[in-house]
């Protein structure tokens, strides 16, 4: 994914497509895993990270919901000390 477009439509559980901004792509246990955001998230409105995990099907790498709690858990506490971190950085 490239830096000028980070954002992606993703399919939700109804069928329906969202619009969400990709914030980061980490490696856990040697699986990948992509955060998303909400693209038309107001500033008043807490931020729902949408975590999915990066698997191959048929040869073609596709993004898959992550199902285990405690999974989801691990990867959200580490993409959010990762944008904790940029945000500190970016305020020096």
């Amino acid at each position: 994914m490239s830096e000028e477009n980070n954002y992606v439509l993703l399919t939700d559980e109804n069928g329906n497509e969202v619009e969400f901004e990709h914030i980061d792509t980490v490696e856990v246990d040697g699986q990948m895993y992509m955060a998303f955001i909400p693209a038309q998230l107001s500033v008043e409105e807490e931020a729902e990270v949408v975590i999915l995990k990066v698997v191959e099907e048929d040869g073609e790498e596709v993004l898959v919901s992550v199902e285990d709690d405690e999974e989801a858990d691990r990867v959200f506490a580490i993409v959010m000390e990762r944008v904790e971190e940029m945000y500190e950085e970016d305020g020096e």
